[in-house]
């Protein structure tokens, strides 16, 4: 999987939505209903490294693998940086992502959820 199928993969979600984030912060967030689930960062030297949540119990687990690190100000939040997207396992890569917006989902109020439901 690379970077633009990474992209259009996160829009799909339901009421997902993408914003970009210009000078100083430089990334492109995707969120649903205001809580985050993924990012990209936008500016060299790290451009399009990409950053999801994942369960506190696999943070450790991913952090040992070549290619993934804590991610910057969120790691202990057990936020994981994906250094290049294009060399992580794709099925993987989904699954992590779909539980972060699972996650996101969650935390949002049963009536926010309800209306998100409805529109799907």
């Amino acid at each position: 999987m690379n970077v633009a199928q990474l992209k259009e993969f996160c829009r799909e979600f339901p009421s997902a939505t993408e914003t970009q984030y210009e000078e100083p912060y430089n990334f492109l967030v995707y969120s649903v209903g205001g809580k985050k689930f993924a990012y990209f960062k936008t500016s060299h030297p790290e451009r399009w490294r990409f950053s999801t949540r994942v369960a506190p119990d696999r943070f450790i687990e991913l952090t040992d693998v070549p290619g993934v690190k804590p991610a910057r100000y969120r790691g202990r939040f057990h936020w994981i940086t994906i250094v290049n997207v294009s060399s992580f396992p794709a099925p993987y890569l989904t699954e992590l992502v779909e539980w972060s917006y699972r996650r996101a989902f969650a935390a949002l109020s049963k009536a926010r959820q309800a209306a998100i439901r409805a529109l799907g």
